[in-house]
């Protein structure tokens, strides 16, 4: 009776390799033993048969098949993966290693955090299902970069904030899986105050002005799984504080200016495939201004939706007609500032927006999300408050969205 019981148990838990993908197949394939070995998984023992496999006693948790510890680390809440890497080495190796996001990923398992900074103490993280902030290293600059204008992006598992050094551009990335800062590799044309958007693993980053104020049409792509910058065809037009995103897989740009005096309301869209850009004439008819900020846009499911900083509304672009169609209001104002300070974000399926505000109680920064498939009635938009940072001041200096 013991024995049968054992076979029992060893039936319910060893899976047929044959007919079944384990947690290790989606991360490596079956051949690749090098990132097995990565995540400690190389050691196995066989039992009873050839599809039936045991772990060492070493497991990542213990009790369970490391196939199913593999599931369950990879739907667990990234606010908790710095209590549970402290159960063994192993787990440890695991989320430095990187594999687990990769895993993530496979499974469909997105968190959408918000990486900020609007003081001088630096970056936070922000988690919006466990309401925690998280402060981030300090970056390892010198004073120049800390006190200059900045912007950044999110791509991947990387945040980039770009800035300016004593004699140059620089740009610093900040790992997710290492936790810690560390320079990256300049662009070839090395620029600010430029557009850009992510899709994925990539980035590209468009237009902008070169360290003596040449207004560029030079485009670049970053590929964050080698850290490379890759030149891209240029621009019909050239052009500085404009806004970049990406949508149904193609980059687009749209505002700026190419000089001090003349805006641009046309866009451009560039096709990865065919590696050209085309001209749209129209797109973003709201005509900038040298003392406003670049267009805030976001894109949801596809759709682009902008702020317009005079009115406080935000408006939806009709791809089809080239046209624009006024949602509803903003839940801080835009205008006081001409749109500096406000930060304008896709957060999965919801738009996301993080201003200051002033209140009895002391000034605060407020996150507010909407989604759009609540859509908007009799022109009143359903913004829920999802986080609040306290005696942070009242402007937004950079902020993110990273979703892994």
């Amino acid at each position: 009776m013991a024995s049968e019981s054992k076979k029992s148990k060893k039936e319910l838990i060893c899976c047929d390799k044959v007919n079944n993908k384990s947690s290790n197949d989606y991360l490596f394939g079956e051949e690749d033993e090098e990132g097995r070995r990565r995540m400690g998984l190389e050691e196995e023992e066989e039992v009873d048969d050839v599809h039936c496999k045991f772990r060492s006693s070493d497991s990542l948790l213990p009790g369970l098949h490391d196939d199913v510890a593999l599931t369950c680390l990879a739907w667990a809440s990234r606010s908790d993966y710095a209590s549970l890497s402290c159960l063994n080495a192993r787990f440890n190796s695991l989320v430095k290693s990187g594999d687990l996001y990769d895993l993530r990923r496979q499974l469909g398992v997105v968190e959408h955090w918000v990486y900020m900074v609007c003081d001088p103490r630096g970056w936070e993280a922000f988690d919006p299902f466990r309401n925690k902030w998280f402060r981030l290293p300090k970056i390892p600059c010198d004073d120049c970069f800390n006190y200059a204008d900045k912007e950044s992006l999110a791509v991947g598992s990387e945040l980039l904030v770009f800035g300016r050094e004593l004699f140059d551009f620089a740009i610093w990335r900040y790992s997710l899986v290492q936790n810690n800062w560390e320079k990256c590799e300049g662009m070839n044309h090395r620029r600010c105050l430029f557009g850009s958007g992510s899709l994925g693993s990539i980035s590209i980053v468009a237009g902008g002005s070169d360290k003596n104020g040449n207004v560029l049409k030079s485009a670049e792509l970053y590929d964050s799984l080698t850290g490379r910058w890759e030149i891209l065809p240029n621009m019909h037009s050239p052009r500085r504080l404009c806004s970049g995103f990406f949508m149904y897989g193609k980059f687009y740009v749209i505002g700026g200016m190419t000089n001090p005096t003349d805006s641009l309301t046309c866009g451009e869209e560039f096709d990865l495939q065919t590696r050209k850009w085309r001209k749209i004439e129209g797109m973003y008819p709201n005509v900038n201004r040298a003392a406003q900020a670049p267009p805030l846009v976001a894109v949801v499911n596809n759709q682009l939706y902008a702020v317009e900083y005079l009115t406080n509304m935000i408006k939806k672009y009709d791809k089809g007609r080239n046209s624009w169609e006024v949602l509803g209001r903003l839940p801080v104002r835009a205008d006081s500032s001409n749109g500096w300070g406000l930060a304008f974000k896709a957060r999965g399926e919801e738009l996301l927006v993080v201003g200051g505000n002033r209140g009895p109680e002391g000034e605060a920064i407020i996150l507010s999300s909407w989604a759009p498939k609540s859509g908007a009635k009799d022109g009143t938009l359903d913004w829920k408050v999802i986080g609040l940072k306290e005696h942070s001041g009242v402007f937004v200096y950079n902020c993110a969205v990273m979703g892994c």
